[in-house]
This record gives C-alpha cells, sequence and structure tokens, in this order.
C-alpha cells in the first residue's frame, strides 16, 4: 500500500509540473500579445502625429533601416490580416488598429482566466499531495507503533 500512494504523489508531481510548463507558456503567450499591443500603440502615436514631409525610419529588416520622407499621411495602409493590406484615411486606420488592439485585449483576459484555472487546479492538487503525504506519514507511525507494541 505504501507503494501505492508514493506512485500516486509521483503522479501528482507530474501534473503540478505539466501545469507549471503551461502556465509558462501561457505567460509567454501574454508577452508576446503586449508586445504587439505596443507595436499597435506606437502605430497609431505616429499616425496621428506625424504629418506629410515627415521623415521617419522604414525598418528594412535584420536590423537595417532607412530614412524616408511621408508623401501623405492622411493615407495609411494597413494589414487586414491574411496576408492583405488596404489603403485607408487616416481616421479609418487608427480605428482598424484600435480594433486589433481591443481584439489582443480579449485574447491576453481569455490567456489570463486559463492562467488562474491552471493556478487553481495547481492547488487543489498541491493540497492532495500534501493530505496524502499526511496520511502516509500517519500510517507509518501507527506500523511503527504497532512494530514497538509486537515486540515488547
Amino acid at each position: 500500500m505504501m507503494g501505492g500512494g508514493q506512485q500516486q504523489l509521483q503522479q501528482l508531481s507530474q501534473e503540478l509540473e505539466a501545469i507549471d510548463e503551461e502556465i509558462q507558456e501561457l505567460e509567454t503567450e501574454i508577452e508576446d500579445l503586449q508586445r504587439r499591443q505596443s507595436e499597435i500603440d506606437e502605430a497609431i502615436e505616429a499616425i496621428q502625429t506625424l504629418d506629410s514631409g515627415s521623415t521617419v525610419q522604414v525598418p528594412l529588416g535584420g536590423g537595417a533601416y532607412l530614412r524616408a520622407e511621408v508623401q501623405d499621411i492622411d493615407e495609411v495602409i494597413v494589414d487586414l490580416g491574411g496576408g492583405y493590406a488596404a489603403e485607408q484615411e487616416q481616421a479609418d486606420a487608427v480605428d482598424a488598429l484600435e480594433r486589433k488592439r481591443d481584439v489582443l485585449d480579449d485574447r491576453i483576459d481569455d490567456v489570463q482566466d486559463e492562467i488562474s484555472e491552471l493556478e487553481s487546479e495547481s492547488e487543489e492538487i498541491e493540497q492532495q499531495a500534501q493530505q496524502m503525504q499526511q496520511q502516509m506519514q500517519q500510517q507509518q507511525m501507527q506500523q511503527m507503533q504497532q512494530q514497538q507494541d509486537e515486540s515488547e
């Protein structure tokens, strides 16, 4: 019977490890979503503050940038998703970006809810493991007491 208890404790420990790994993955996802939100906020700020004729740095990739002059701030090309983009007026572009940010907000809330559920599950498993350890210790104490009583 003692071996079975140890095996159950090991199984609970493995479940806790799996939950911790999943929580870490979700926290990484939240960080990525927040980074994307920050990029959207920067784009919105740029659209709202730049004027035609402003000089900007355009990323070329690989950490290289090119200085360029904004020809027309009134028309902004916005990624629609799925590999498509569309030219939109300044206000419409800001609205589209704000909707993207709202979608990211919703996803962050969902992921945070998932993390909370996993943390609750983890706490329950930890309580189970503690109860199991206490029971095993009590059984060991009882067995030792019985052995002492029998040897006397």
